[in-house]
């Protein structure tokens, strides 16, 4: 279980980070501060990123295998007992984690800074968790003394759970059909919603889409059909032609487990609201935000880009120097010399992951592995990952130019963002 520190203390506020739609957070374990991600779609504490100096101590340790969303094997890991876990004045002893002994997964090179877990289900059980994705702010209540204020402008639903995960029952209108359907409330999925394929009938991908990669399970890539629905109904919200994936079985076979989910709901709907996730109470408040009604959008480019460590660059620095010249029988005059030099410095490097066949990239031979040099004639090291990312949803028929490294052998590359749902 998870407590406050001090008695006299009843929430703890707690900033941070929203890298792609997805919630990182500071937790220390084992009085080792490390960054992990608030994921309610998890029901354990996984560590799958760790360095030579970041040294937490496992305790009483044993190999496990865990699986997940993806069509590959299952991964070898660790399940390591009594642990202690803290985040700010909120503390857990006797905590387990389970540590990816092979981490296969490299999702901070995914998402361009350093993640080494992820944490739901132990953390969030024990309070009442307001999250306010517009300030980047995080509210741990203690239940036993939390009054939430009236709100008229809420929508409040029931949450059911099924081996710890939370879900929720809303509806969804492909074409004119609208269809009830059961979802995972998952703060670790960055798209918006995922529909598994054939858990009802009417839950088929709809005449536009295209086959895309979504991300990446525990057990392998997670691919699917990208499109749109006509709505997603959530209570008293209506969300307008929001991206929606279509999974097929093999992506999403260790999630079939519970009969009645038909997919997931996750970061791209869940940011539109301020939310208070009650899991003692098991209710899920939502109050729409300023962002709530700003289209959604999905990677035109059909690349998918990845962080590839840091490469040492030359950068040219130019100083102004101001001389005072002089002499005998010679007016006195100023005279401005520019002095170039140059420092060395570690730039973050990226390439290029995967590319989706018959994508704009893909067209004009774009390649997996290629180290990405400049992007529309500004150096690549100069954006963040994010940014990248957010370039390539910007708006169809947006000209990208690319400067790619294959070997020893410098490439350019043309190609329109091309709108294909």
């Amino acid at each position: 279980k998870f407590q406050f520190i001090k008695h006299n203390i009843d929430k703890q506020e707690l900033s941070f980070k929203l890298i792609n739609n997805l919630i990182v957070i500071p937790l220390t374990i084992n009085n080792q501060e490390l960054s992990f991600i608030l994921d309610t779609g998890v029901n354990k504490t996984i560590l799958f990123n760790l360095y030579k100096n970041d040294s937490i101590g496992l305790n009483n340790v044993k190999k496990v295998l865990i699986k997940g969303l993806g069509t590959g094997e299952p991964m070898e890991a660790l399940l390591s007992r009594n642990n202690k876990f803290s985040v700010k004045n909120i503390i857990g002893f006797e905590q387990d984690l389970y540590v990816i002994l092979k981490d296969g997964f490299d999702i901070s090179a995914k998402m361009g800074t350093t993640i080494h877990g992820i944490i739901g289900y132990q953390l969030l059980k024990d309070f009442i968790v307001k999250i306010n994705y517009k300030t980047k702010k995080i509210v741990f209540y203690n239940p036993k003394t939390f009054k939430k204020r009236r709100c008229k402008k809420c929508e409040v639903l029931p949450l059911e759970f099924y081996k710890n995960k939370p879900y929720i029952n809303v509806s969804v209108k492909i074409d004119s059909t609208d269809i009830k359907v059961k979802l995972l409330v998952d703060s670790g999925g960055t798209d918006a919603i995922w529909l598994f394929e054939d858990t009802k009938t009417e839950l088929k991908t709809s005449k536009k889409y295209f086959r895309d990669i979504l991300g990446e399970g525990f057990s392998g890539t997670v691919f699917g059909n990208r499109s749109k629905i006509k709505e997603l109904t959530l209570g008293r919200f209506k969300i307008k032609k929001p991206t929606v994936s279509f999974l097929d079985s093999s992506s999403t076979f260790n999630a079939r487990h519970f009969k009645e989910r038909n997919g997931s709901i996750g970061g791209n709907i869940l940011k539109r609201f301020k939310v208070w996730i009650d899991y003692p109470n098991k209710k899920i408040t939502f109050k729409k935000n300023a962002s709530f009604s700003k289209g959604f959008y999905y990677n035109m480019s059909g690349l998918q880009i990845v962080y590839d460590g840091q490469e040492l660059v030359r950068e040219k620095t130019v100083n102004n120097q101001l001389e005072y010249l002089g002499g005998q029988g010679i007016d006195k005059n100023n005279s401005i010399l520019f002095v170039n030099s140059y420092t060395y410095n570690f730039k973050p490097k990226y390439k290029i992951y995967n590319v989706v066949e018959g994508s704009p990239a893909a067209k004009v031979g774009v390649l997996k592995d290629d180290i990405i040099v400049r992007i529309n004639g500004k150096p690549a090291y100069e954006y963040s990952l994010e940014e990248i990312i957010y370039l390539f949803q910007t708006k169809p028929n947006k000209k990208i130019k690319l400067k790619v490294k294959r070997g020893i052998t410098d490439l350019k590359f043309e190609f329109n963002l091309e709108k294909r749902i």
